[in-house]
């Protein structure tokens, strides 16, 4: 098995990938760290588990867009990231929740 070293918010990691695919995981690395970038100055600062989620998230969104044949908007990604922002939030007060109960 084969690695990559990517850099993701200036900290780096070492993905396995297939042999001959270390190029391609680093671009995919590089289009992830510019994607999260965006969306760092976009919400600020709300920790690098909530920024990956929304990010991740996004992504799908746009994949899913893609596939459905839908353009994407700036205005449309605002108010995804808004949204996403709203669902991050919910998700962690309910496993707050769930921690306390426990």
């Amino acid at each position: 098995m084969a690695k990559a070293d990517i850099t993701l918010r200036g900290r780096t990691f070492s993905i396995a990938c297939a042999p001959g695919q270390e190029m391609r995981v680093q671009r995919l690395g590089e289009q992830l760290d510019s994607r999260v970038s965006q969306i760092s100055a976009a919400v600020g600062d709300i920790g690098d588990e909530r920024l990956l989620l929304i990010t991740a998230l996004s992504l799908l969104d746009e994949l899913d867009s893609a596939r459905r044949g839908v353009s994407s908007r700036p205005e449309t990604d605002a108010r995804a990231i808004e949204i996403l922002l709203a669902m991050a939030g919910k998700v962690e007060a309910l496993a707050s929740r769930l921690e306390n109960d426990n």
